[in-house]
This record gives structure tokens, sequence and C-alpha cells, in this order.
């Protein structure tokens, strides 16, 4: 059970309701049990009521079967004819049968009242946690991840945990509590009966458990294959452009059609195995049902140990267990399908959190000074990505990261926001190591333009927006007219309330880039971090762009990504890094005037 322990922590939360549950059900399972076991007195009434009255009463040991039958007795004898109390008990037998199956369904309905809010809650609770947790893992988690198969966590193998594991919840009471009650009957009713039933049934669980051992790796395969489904349909959404221009529709056709044919193949093997469940379940259930037929015929027929009523009413009772046993063993194969999606889910939840908050951070509102490194090194998985970098960002000053790719740039401007921790060193703003601060504070006072713009599918008001909360339209008017994005808005159908399409494909390169420049225009951070953000526009686009920037830049300190040089020329401080660590530095002609590394990149980009 250790495997399904983070569904029972859930359910912690819902005690009360839980104990409200098992009581409905056990009153659902009295009242059935009730509805049945009357079916002795009305046969006992049918068939020995043509002769004396007093055959209704027998003394076969069973103080409530006595009962009954005197009462029922009582009603015959007190009635002006023998055939008129007859009738009268029966219409008792027929009123109690009816009220007995109104509250056995009352029950059941309150009980479902009471567990479908629970179980949609529990598979909501989970969702959100994924959710959240996707928001505090490191960048660095998704560069090994493929978007693809965590989407599939997220919905696929959700919707399996919903429908295999919480979905069969009320199983987990409902069924072995009806068996084990109706057992106890069937155990009031003839021991040496229940007894031989009692052996047959271990065989039946192990045959089914036999048939659902193999349903959790099965179930791995077909989520794992799911997420490479996901993954290809993702990256041809995203690069349909390219392919058709490359003509490689047969290969990605070809690839997706051979992942899509094996999870086809697990699928069916999972299904072949789960369906076998419920009617091998069904077929061991007749089987024990007809052993029980010859067995109690004996008992009846042969020893007269047992009455014919007591027998008929016992099938009945038994009959009561095939559906929840049938049920059960179909919960079981679901819950061991469901298995393997919980173990995908909780590698997500359990995934460490590298960079954690301060709850007892210091507050910053303001950047008064500098941004220091001092020896800092950063590794991921082993891996060295920085070592020794010691640099000092004075404030409105302008600092250049150059260098070839995989020099370690973009890690080296991610360690500033947090989105890495350094693994040594330490990284400081205004004299305090950045992990002494709120994260959220921290955070605020900086503002970052990717080379990839990140938008949203949302209004451009509302993009925009996500740079100040509670933003007036003028605040965001203004911004934009800030980063020259105002002209081409206003000429949108709906203005500021159009909708920009799924990361904003309904608009231009360049306009994309302007929104996300109005956007940090209106967060108005003292600390800005700028990844190239026109090295893949059009002229025009990017003097539009690039204008904007240095509207933005104004009095701002600046941690700027440059891939094309000449949009460097006039920093202040220009690192150049190779192999993660600082190669070069020093102003624009400075570096030049050495020759070295910067210059050659300088002569290759034919900017000198």
């Amino acid at each position: 059970m250790k495997k399904y322990a983070r569904i029972f922590r859930y359910l912690k939360e819902y005690k009360r309701k839980i104990i409200l549950y098992f009581i409905f059900i056990l009153f659902s399972v009295l009242f059935s049990i009730i509805s049945v076991g009357m079916l002795m007195p009305f046969l006992d009434l049918i068939f020995k009521g043509s002769g004396e009255t007093s055959n209704l009463v027998l003394n076969n040991g069973n103080p409530v079967l006595q009962y009954i039958r005197e009462y029922l007795l009582g009603i015959i004898n007190s009635s002006s004819t023998p055939e008129t109390g007859k009738i009268k008990a029966l219409a008792y037998i027929c009123v109690i049968i009816m009220l007995s199956i109104f509250f056995k369904n009352l029950f059941l309905y309150l009980s479902y009242y009471i567990l479908n809010p629970i179980k949609n809650a529990v598979a909501n609770t989970i969702r959100a946690e994924i959710y959240d947790k996707i928001l505090q893992l490191p960048i660095g988690y998704f560069t090994e991840k493929r978007k693809g198969d965590l989407m599939s966590r997220v919905t696929n193998d959700l919707g399996e945990v919903e429908t295999s594991v919480v979905g069969t919840l009320e199983g987990w009471v409902r069924d072995p509590l009806t068996i084990v009650i109706n057992l106890v009957t069937l155990l009031v009713l003839s021991v040496q009966l229940t007894i031989f039933v009692l052996l047959l049934i271990p065989v039946m669980g192990f045959i089914i458990g036999r048939i659902t051992r193999s349903l959790k790796k099965q179930s791995l395969e077909v989520a794992e294959k799911y997420g490479e489904s996901v993954s290809i349909l993702d990256e041809t959404l995203g690069g349909l452009r390219v392919i058709k221009a490359f003509n490689v529709e047969n290969i990605l056709r070809g690839k997706f059609f051979n992942i899509n044919n094996s999870l086809l193949i697990a699928k069916n093997k999972i299904g072949y195995r789960r369906d076998m469940a419920s009617p091998m379940s069904e077929f061991l259930g007749v089987s024990i049902f007809c052993g029980i037929l010859y067995f109690g015929g004996i008992l009846v027929l042969d020893n007269h140990i047992m009455e014919a009523s007591a027998f008929i009413t016992y099938l009945a009772l038994f009959y009561n267990i095939i559906n929840p046993a049938k049920t059960l063993s179909t919960s079981f194969s679901n819950m061991q399908k469901g298995t393997a999606a919980i173990a995908r889910i909780e590698e997500v939840l359990n995934a460490p959190v590298t960079v954690h908050d301060n709850p007892n951070g210091k507050s910053v509102n303001s950047f008064n000074h500098s941004i220091e490194f001092k020896n800092v090194g950063f590794a991921y998985d082993d891996f060295v990505i920085l070592k020794n970098i010691n640099l000092t960002v004075g404030k409105g000053k302008t600092v250049a990261l150059v260098g070839s790719s995989g020099a370690g740039k973009s890690t080296l401007a991610d360690l500033v926001p947090r989105f890495h921790d350094v693994s040594s060193g330490e990284l400081l703003i205004d004299g305090v190591n950045i992990k002494d601060y709120s994260l959220r504070q921290l955070r605020e006072l900086m503002g970052i333009v990717t080379q990839e713009p990140i938008l949203f599918n949302d209004t451009i008001a509302n993009n925009i927006a996500l740079g100040k909360e509670n933003a007036t339209e003028k605040e965001i008017a203004d911004a934009a007219r800030i980063a020259n994005a105002h002209s081409f808005i206003i000429n949108k159908e709906d203005s500021y309330q159009t909708n920009i399409g799924d990361r904003g494909s309904k608009l231009s390169g360049g306009e994309r880039q302007r929104l996300t420049i109005a956007r940090a225009v209106l967060k108005n951070p003292p600390i800005l971090i700028l990844d190239e953000a026109t090295s893949s526009l059009d002229t025009e686009s990017e003097r539009l762009v690039q204008d904007a920037i240095n509207h933005l830049m104004q009095d701002r300190t600046s941690i700027v990504i440059a891939h094309r040089l000449s949009t460097v020329r006039h920093a202040d401080e220009i690192i150049v890094l190779q192999k993660g660590e600082i190669a070069e530095r020093g102003t624009h002609d400075e570096l030049i005037a050495k020759g070295g590394i910067y210059n050659r990149l300088v002569e290759l980009q034919e900017v000198k």
C-alpha cells in the first residue's frame, strides 16, 4: 500500500466525511441483506403455509429466523381465518422488502453524495500540486525533460490516476464491506456451507492476481510512449514551417507513426489483461456458485441439515457477493494500472527544488550600489559550467556578456534572479548575499527581455500588464509608447484588447518583441537582463526594437547577453567568456586593441 501513500495522505483531510461514508455504506449493505433475507419467511409462508401454520416455526437454532417466524405466526393466528392471516403476513413481508430496498438505495445515494466530492477534490489537489511544483522547479530541470513528456504526466497520467485509483475509492470500502457482511450472514445461515465457500475464494484470488500482476509494467510503457508522442506533436506544431520547408514530413510522419503503433500494441496488451479479469472473475464466481449448489443440495436433500428456504436465501445472498467480488477484482486491476501513473507523477512531485526561498528573507525595495560575483562557480549534475567568476556591475552601468555558444553567458545571467543558485562562491546585491533576500522581492528588482519573446494566449493589454499588478490603461499605453508598440497596437481590430494567440502567433516577430519590452518598461525595474532581443529580426523591426531597448536601458543597470557585437560597442564593460571562465574584459576599444578573442569575434561579424 506504500505506492498509494500519497492518495491516503490526501484522504486524511476528509476523515470525518469518510467515516460518514462508511456508516452510509454499512446501512446500505444491511438493508440489502434484510431485503434478500425476507425471502426465507416468504418461501416458508408459500410452501409450508399450505399445511398447518405451526410448521412455520421450526427450531433450527437461529434466533433471528426463529423471531421472524414467530412474529409472522402471531399475525396469522390473530386474524379471523388462517388464509386472511397468511395474506396479511405476505403483505407485511412485501412492505418490509420495499422499505429495505428504499433505505438501501437512499443510503447508497448518500454515500455517493459524500464520496464523489472527495474523489474530485483529491484529483484536483494532485493537479494543483503538479502545476505548483512545475512553477517551483529550477530552470535546469526543464532542460533535461521533454516538454511533451511533462504535459503527458499532467494530462494522461493524472487522468489515469483519476480514473484507475481515485475513481475506485468507493470500491475500497463498499465492496469489501459488502463481502464481509454477507459472509457473516452466510455463516449464520450455514457454517458448513460457508467454510466450503471460504476454502474456494483464495483460489479465485490467486488466479485474478496472476492476471493483473504485469499491468503496472505495461502501464509504464504506455505512459512513456504517450509522452513521446505528445513531445513529437509539440515539436511538429512548433516547427511546422521548417518541416515543410525541408520536406521532412515523411521523416516526422514515420517517427510519429512508429511511436503511435508501439503505443497501440502496449495499450492492447493492457486491455487484454485488464479485460480478462472481469470475465474470469465472473466464471470463477459461477463455478463457486455451482459448487455451492451441489454441496448445499446435499445438506438439504441428504442430511436435512439445512432447510430448503434457508438454502435458497443463502444462494441469493451469495449472489450478492459475486458482483462486489467482480468489481473488486476490476478495481484491483485498475489500481495496478494506475500505479505506473502515480510513479510518473511522483517523479515530478518529488523532484528536488534546488532554489529555495528564504522564509525570513530580508526585504529589498531598491538597488543602490552594485551586483557582485565573488569567485562564483556553477555546476549542473557534476558538469562544470562556470568557474572563478569575479565581476562587479555598478549601479547604472551596462555590462555585456559575449562568447561562443556554450560559453556560459545565459547561465551567468540566470544566476542574478536566482533561476539557479551558485554552486560555489557568492553573488551579492548591495553587499548582501542574494540568498538572504526574499526571492519574490529580489525578482521585483529585475526586468528580463529574452531572445525568444515569451507571450501568453491573452490580450495585448494583459500581456503587458504582467509587469505590474493593477496597472491602469494609461500606464499600459505609456509603456507601449516607450517600447514603440503603441502605433501597431491601435491599428489592431480590438486595439489593446486584441487576443494575440498561442505564444503571440498572431503578431510578427518585431511586434512580439516590442510587447515584451513594454512589459519590462511597465515594471520599471532598476536592473535589466537582456538576451539580445534583435538577433532574429528584420532591419526595420530591429531598428524599432533597438530604439525601444535604448529607451528601456536609460538610467538602469543592465546585463546584456550579446550575440550581435555591434549592439554592445558602448557597454561600460564587455566580459568575454570562454569555457565558463572570463577570458577577456574591458571596453570595446580596449579589447580591439588587445587583438584577442573579442577582436576575432568582431572580425567574424565584420563590424570593426
